[in-house]
């Protein structure tokens, strides 16, 4: 044998190699009902299996199976309901945090073929959470629900907004002869939402079809294996929002559930602090899906009568829950101010996931403007910092930019003094510490509110095997003994000489959101 030829076969007899950590696309199912078990498709890349996997909730258990891309995810009883996620990670690295969905009402799998009116997926009765997915181009799926005359159906769709899955779906409620009754679309989001009152007994149609949230120039429906959903379907009670949206952490307060099918003496709900929580998660057994109630450290107020011609009267600082309940409101708060007071003005309404478009406009006692702001992109609520050259009152007004109003229409109002502040941002969420290397992360750090302080940074659940220098421009981790192995999530946080602190946050292109939760893989070799 030549040497060249025992070159080529100890190559072909090598085994393969690869850095490349798992990829994950998208979970099928999506989510789960607290205390059940359920076989999970994994889409993806993976170059080894098994993998391992992390959650964010204890209570939710996720092992690999055998056969590449399955697992098995046991959700714990006692586990709140909402939107967790889900790592998997070997000794490369880590996929990214992909959302997994807990809920209080029976799941199923869709049942293909369902694509005909006439051969649609047939359900004993609502109060169920279907798990489907429009999985080729042109899918249509049609699910049967008996309902009685008088009856609301909620019938709700979690895709785009939560899991990013690449759909643009479209809902309709159809007779059972196959006539359109109503049809919505982009309720959150891309996502579509219906409440239905049937206006006889009998059984009726849920269809849901899709287009790609990224158009294209196809003119069918689109389809995808990762066209994964969740949808809703029950006559029982369903939250739209907990009214008022923010209370004041100290208080004792009683929230109105606003939704569907909410029995009267369940409308009500009594809101108990969380001495760090900035937003409060709430959920009840009887109810299909948890809601979120903002927890401020100042007075917190619902608005009352609030015009031109009678604004509301508040004392700074305040935060306010507002409603622009009809087309055309305006709504107008009064408070009085130092010539040279500072005050921010920051509404938060689109990006609470409401169809708000909110404007702001400060005016002196007169009605003469003096600031005025909108949205700066689509998806985003304006801020104003407002600096008066006059002692006395001053008012701001909040109206929808195109003059709509309704249920949805709601907003949370917070007037105060401009307070220093600083955000933290990572260009990643995912971090690879090589052998014989130290790790640099640079932190971006930016200030506002006037404030000029040095910010120092640690780093929140390394092992001590690894170690950690802070400067002005971020972190570097080094490894202090060389056969430490980590695999595992960290937090970079930063603090002021003040005390204030702040967590570092990695924008998750591929979810449409940011998080602070980063991981961190020393790799052996």
């Amino acid at each position: 044998m030549t040497l060249r030829s025992l070159i080529l076969v100890l190559m072909l007899a090598a085994p393969h190699v690869s850095a490349a950590p798992p990829k994950v696309d998208y979970f099928y199912p999506a989510g789960a009902q607290r205390g059940s078990t359920v076989e999970v498709t994994v889409g993806g890349t993976f170059e080894r299996w098994p993998v391992q996997a992390w959650s964010d909730n204890k209570g939710i258990d996720v092992t690999a199976a055998k056969t590449s891309g399955k697992m098995t995810v046991t959700v714990a009883a006692d586990t709140e309901p909402g939107v967790y996620f889900i790592r998997l990670f070997d000794e490369q690295g880590a996929s990214i945090a992909r959302p997994f969905i807990v809920g209080t009402l029976l799941e199923m799998l869709e049942k293909e073929p369902n694509d005909d009116p006439k051969k649609p997926h047939a359900l004993d009765k609502p109060g169920v959470v279907v798990n489907g997915r429009l999985d080729k181009p042109g899918d249509v799926d049609v699910f049967a629900v008996p309902l009685k005359k008088g009856e609301t159906l909620v019938a709700s769709v979690e895709a785009y907004k939560t899991l990013r899955s690449p759909m643009d779906g479209v809902l309709q409620i159809l007779s059972s002869d196959g006539f359109v009754l109503e049809q919505n679309d982009d309720y959150q989001d891309f996502d579509p939402q219906i409440a239905f009152t049937a206006p006889k007994d009998g059984v009726y149609l849920v269809r849901l079809f899709a287009f790609p949230s990224v158009p294209d120039a196809s003119i069918r429906f689109a389809g995808k294996e990762n066209f994964v959903y969740r949808l809703t379907l029950t006559t029982g009670p369903f939250v739209e929002y907990a009214y008022p949206l923010a209370v004041a952490r100290q208080q004792k307060k009683t929230v109105e559930l606003v939704g569907w099918n909410i029995p009267a003496t369940d409308r009500t709900f009594n809101v108990f602090s969380r001495a760090t929580a900035d937003r409060a998660k709430f959920y009840h057994a009887q109810i299909a899906n948890p809601f979120h109630v903002w927890l401020e450290a100042n007075d917190a107020i619902v608005k009352s009568k609030a015009t031109r011609e009678s604004p509301q009267p508040v004392t700074l600082p305040i935060t306010i829950s507002g409603r622009l309940d009809r087309p055309g409101d305006v709504d107008v708060y009064q408070f009085d101010v130092k010539k040279g007071q500072k005050v921010a003005v920051r509404i938060a309404g689109r990006t609470l996931g409401f169809p708000i478009d909110p404007t702001l406009r400060v005016t002196d006692s007169a009605g003469k403007s003096l600031s005025q702001a909108k949205a700066p992109a689509i998806g985003s609520d304006p801020t104003l910092d407002v600096t008066p050259t006059a002692d006395g009152a001053h008012r701001v007004e909040i109206t929808d930019l195109h003059a709509r109003g309704g249920m949805r229409f709601v907003y949370r109002l917070r007037l105060g003094p401009i307070a220093p502040d600083f955000e933290l941002k990572v260009a990643d969420d995912r971090f690879v510490l090589t052998p014989s290397k130290s790790l640099d992360i640079p932190v971006a750090i930016t200030r506002s509110g006037g404030l000029n302080q040095d910010i120092t940074f640690s780093v929140e659940g390394l092992p001590k095997e690894i170690g950690v220098m802070s400067s002005a421009k971020g972190v570097s981790l080094h490894v202090m003994n060389d056969k430490a192995s980590f695999n595992g999530p960290i937090r970079i946080v930063g603090t002021a000489k003040d005390g204030a602190s702040r967590m570092a946050r990695a924008t998750v292109a591929d979810l449409g959101r940011t998080t602070d939760s980063l991981w961190l893989t020393r790799v052996q070799k």
